[in-house]
């Protein structure tokens, strides 16, 4: 029975269940992949049933594989969770934040973290960025305590923390021929090749709902898997491209790129912290949550568009 595993071979097989590979688990958890096959061993017999199938060098989880991996996710999470209120009772806030975040998100969540981390130095964080797609699919695994999203999800039950605007505002070359007009229209922009992220992605979404709801066809010129490459591209002068603010941050100058001035825009959006409805948050995700309710407003002075130094001319307080 189940109950007579030890917490050292559960964790042994989470981290090969979670990596889908020995020599990586074993390298997770310091140890030799020997060591892993064996406590891996000892756990299949107990179980009674095959946990992993290795076929050629690729290793797939079984259904009772499967199930025990989430068995192993809740007990660690309730372990985890106890440790953290006990540190709590101690007034010691203490423990791990596992945070998941889209990858537009990565411009200013960073920063956010030191200084979370800076009020509770006590508390260790995990960060993952991955995009749209991987994001849910680890919400839904629940592999997180919280996650940063810019696209509410559809069709999941989540609870959702608006915590900071996400605007959304069109780029282009500086030397582009629309650069500097006023009030352009979105049907002018129906002349330009556009430059888009991935199907599926939550800028994308964003960007074809705008068009779409204007009756607007946009030429689709390229699809670019990051904001880096959209950017470089833009300046490149190969279209233009519909992108958050904050993913100008980190620009060092306005030389290559500029803020066209199009009518409707910014698109007026928020960033989201969110987790499942059913999900008992940790004290130290409890932690997070009421520290950006705290800091929301200086936050929002701070990371928006105005920081970077870029022109302006499409941040106006209309939709």
């Amino acid at each position: 029975m189940i109950k007579n595993a030890t917490l050292r071979q559960l964790k042994v097989f989470e981290a090969v269940a979670r990596n889908l590979s020995f020599t990586r688990a074993a390298e997770e958890l310091y140890t030799t992949q020997p060591t892993v096959s064996i406590q891996l061993k000892q756990l299949t017999e107990i179980v009674g049933q095959p946990l992993l199938e290795q076929i050629g060098k690729k290793v797939f989880l079984t259904d009772a594989g499967r199930e025990l991996l989430k068995v192993c996710r809740d007990i660690f999470e309730g372990l985890s969770r106890f440790d953290m209120l006990i540190s709590d009772m101690k007034g010691v806030k203490a423990g791990r934040l596992q945070l998941a975040v889209i990858t537009t998100a990565k411009y200013f969540v960073p920063r956010l973290l030191g200084l979370f981390c800076q009020r509770y130095p006590g508390i260790d964080v995990s960060l993952k960025v991955d995009n749209r797609e991987r994001l849910l699919q680890r919400m839904t695994d629940n592999q997180d305590d919280l996650y940063v999203l810019g696209q509410p999800p559809e069709h999941m039950e989540v609870e959702l923390k608006p915590f900071l605007e996400n605007p959304m505002v069109v780029l282009a070359a500086r030397d582009h021929p629309l650069a500097g007009l006023k009030n352009i229209p979105p049907q002018r922009l129906t002349e330009e090749p556009f430059l888009m992220r991935e199907p599926g992605s939550g800028t994308r979404l964003a960007t074809e709902k705008f068009f779409r709801e204007r009756g607007v066809k946009l030429k689709v010129r390229m699809e670019l898997g990051s904001n880096e490459a959209i950017k470089q591209a833009v300046a490149g002068g190969l279209g233009i491209a519909v992108l958050s603010a904050h993913t100008l941050a980190l620009e060092r100058s306005a030389d290559e790129l500029v803020i066209l001035d199009v009518e409707g825009f910014p698109i007026r959006r928020h960033w989201y912290l969110a987790y499942a409805k059913d999900k008992q948050l940790s004290v130290v995700a409890q932690a997070f949550l009421e520290f950006l309710h705290e800091e929301s407003k200086l936050l929002s002075e701070k990371y928006l568009l105005g920081i970077t130094g870029f022109p302006k001319p499409g941040l106006r307080n209309e939709n």
